[in-house]
């Protein structure tokens, strides 16, 4: 909770039809279940003291006693258990029944919350037995509680020891409808909504509701807790699947099976759901006095994780996700080139090409644009130039990666110019210092652009989003291009990406492909700027000065999408580490380890290097944006040059 994540649980209990003393029971057991897993908010189906699928029986005095009896009786059992429980009843008020969500905590009847929309068609006919809700809310009372209970849709719920949590409530067919009261709720300050349902089962029906709850959290930026009536229901016409979805944000967290019956719990994250909102301008805020706020407390404790924390997050875990995300971001740089080609007029693109995971995706991209134009891949001008630094394996694939292309290839060497320019400035090649690298670099770019000039075409960028980031890039060397198509791509994504490029063309009949694409894979990052070892091998690993690209884009991606405070990041990181040695040792994945200190030291490299090399993403070239984050001074991140970052560092 100290950090923003809240358990939550959403519980499908037992039915037997109008048997109160048995579901007050079983909520009992489910409410002391959820408390022993430190749930802090349990959401329990619609009617589920008495049962949905009473029908004409809600008319019975004897049935509508026992239900306030057993709620009293629930609302006493939270003196003992810290968190918030939502259970539904039928409510009798001012000679008229109505379906309500009862919030219960600290001993009490917090809140009755009405059913808006009562479903009277198909097999459905609340109408006949319950009156919709009103919106304004009314004080009621409930013998056996000394204080009068609020009564009415527009309530919300609001903890005191954490501001962002505010929870409200709807009821099954509410979030159905086209105005569904979540709506309003949210605008007026809930970020979760507990819906009560009890909505029966036929055939696709689950799909349907699933992408309802999703796409509810995301229109919404809140979490939604839903919880289905089960098994026990009368199955006189329909059966009832007991189908509960936990979700946050357009995602589903956690998810039971159909026709089965028990809890299942998540944790939400409601500085996440707020910080969502601050970036969205046109998210509506209605704050008023329409709304009554019932106050409540929760203890401040650790929340322990058990919601999955991807390690890559910018890269589905999902297979089939995966490759359909990768198709589409491909055609988005594509498109955007594509664009960009036909709009300047351009007869060429020029392209330097390193052997590198950057320049292959960059030249990937460049064969679908120039494919989609239906121009020859001759126009397109890849050139390597070696320097100082460039390996025997990354000057075979480039060239054997140019081959296979069908593109124009050119070598031009770099060394006899860079050592004129490091004449020209009285550089001692032997020391290998910034300048020694960044010469290098700028010469690179140099030929690029007068080629481009030559040519009648424009430099592609071969750059990504994680370089961006940290800065690790040559101002005014490979800093710029005419149009940079990775500038949004992180660098875990480019390795993915250029990966499955590589086995889609070697399912369609291009031989050769996947070995060089493998190859490129499996060599180590590096701008190749400085002498290789005795061996020829690379000496120059970037992961090795800067640190793990799959830390970077990890800090990169919560920092930025979520505006996450350092020390939460560090959690969350933890925990993706423990996540994965944990499904490594099942023989899930790979292992992925980090040391507590290799995390924390990463970190403050990351803030430091993002926020000095500000001037640096001020002025970087074109590039489309494919993705959540983007660090364009046109587009997602306005930021001045100048920032002072040391709070930034200081976490523990």
């Amino acid at each position: 909770m100290k950090d923003g994540f809240i358990k939550v649980a959403a519980v499908t209990p037992q039915v037997r039809v109008a048997d109160v003393a048995y579901h007050v029971q079983q909520i009992k057991e489910a409410m002391e279940q959820s408390a022993k897993a430190g749930v802090m908010i349990t959401v329990f189906p619609e009617l589920c003291l008495t049962g949905y699928s009473c029908h004409d029986l809600f008319y019975q005095r004897t049935l509508l006693q026992q239900a306030k009896s057993g709620l009293l009786s629930l609302a006493k059992k939270t003196e003992t258990l810290p968190g918030i429980y939502f259970v539904g009843l039928p409510w009798e008020w001012q000679g008229k029944l109505y379906n309500v969500a009862a919030a219960l905590h600290g001993g009490k009847v917090l809140g009755l919350v009405p059913k808006t929309y009562l479903p009277t068609y198909a097999e459905f006919y609340e109408g006949r037995q319950f009156t919709c809700g009103m919106q304004q809310v009314v004080m009621a009372n409930l013998p056996g509680q000394k204080e009068a209970i609020p009564f009415g849709t527009n309530q919300l719920f609001a903890c005191r020891e954490i501001p962002e949590l505010v929870i409200a409530s709807e009821l099954c067919e509410d979030l159905w409808t086209p105005c569904p009261p979540s709506g309003a709720h949210c605008m007026h300050g809930a970020t979760v909504i507990a819906n009560l349902s009890a909505s029966d089962e036929v055939t696709g029906k689950n799909a349907y509701r699933r992408s309802l709850v999703a796409n509810t959290s995301a229109r919404l930026y809140c979490a939604y807790l839903y919880a289905c009536a089960g098994e026990g229901e009368s199955t006189q016409d329909v059966v009832y699947s007991g189908h509960n979805l936990l979700a946050e944000n357009g995602s589903i967290l956690a998810e039971s099976e159909l026709f089965a019956t028990g809890m299942i719990t998540t944790e939400i994250d409601v500085y996440a759901i707020a910080s969502k909102r601050h970036m969205m301008s046109t998210y509506e805020s209605k704050p008023d006095d329409t709304y009554y706020v019932s106050e409540f407390s929760l203890p401040q404790v650790e929340t322990s994780l058990t919601r999955f924390i991807d390690k890559a997050p910018f890269v589905p875990s999902d297979e089939a996700t995966l490759r359909k995300r990768c198709e589409e971001i491909l055609d988005i740089q594509s498109i955007g080139l594509k664009k960009r080609l036909a709009h300047t007029g351009a007869k060429t693109a020029v392209i330097g090409i390193s052997g590198g995971l950057d320049s292959t995706l960059a030249l990937l991209v460049t064969v679908r644009a120039f494919d989609m134009l239906k121009l020859s891949r001759a126009g397109i001008i890849a050139v390597t130039m070696p320097g100082f630094g460039t390996t025997k394996r990354t000057k075979s694939n480039s060239t054997t990666l140019m081959e296979l292309l069908g593109c124009d290839i050119r070598e031009i060497s770099i060394v006899d110019s860079v050592r004129q320019h490091f004449a020209d400035i009285g550089q001692d090649e032997t020391v290998h210092d910034i300048t020694y690298e960044n010469c290098q670099a700028r010469e690179r770019t140099q030929i690029l652009m007068d080629v481009a000039n030559k040519e009648g075409g424009f430099v592609i960028g071969t750059g990504d989003l994680s370089e961006l980031a940290l800065g690790w890039c040559t101002y005014n060397g490979d800093h710029m291009s005419m149009y940079a198509v990775n500038t949004s791509i992180p660098k875990t994504l480019v390795r993915t990406l250029v990966d499955e490029v590589g086995h889609d063309m070697d399912r369609n009949g291009f031989p050769g492909i996947k070995d060089v694409i493998e190859d490129i894979i499996d060599t180590p990052v590096s701008p190749e700027l400085l002498p290789p070892n005795a061996d020829g091998t690379i000496a120059q690993k970037t992961e090795d000065t800067v640190g793990s690209y799959i830390l970077h884009d990890f800090f990169l991606y919560y920092t930025l999408r979520y505006g996450m405070e350092p020390e939460d990041v560090y959690d969350l990181c933890k925990e993706a580490v423990r996540q994965s040695v944990e499904a490594s040792e099942d023989g899930e994945i790979e292992a992925y380890t980090f040391t507590d200190e290799e995390i924390k030291k990463w970190q403050k490299v990351f803030y430091t290097r993002f926020f000095r090399q500000q001037f640096k993403r001020n002025c970087m070239p074109d590039g489309v944006k494919v993705g959540t984050v983007s660090v364009s001074p046109r587009g997602d991140l306005r930021l001045p040059s100048e920032i002072e970052f040391e709070d930034f560092l200081t976490f523990e």
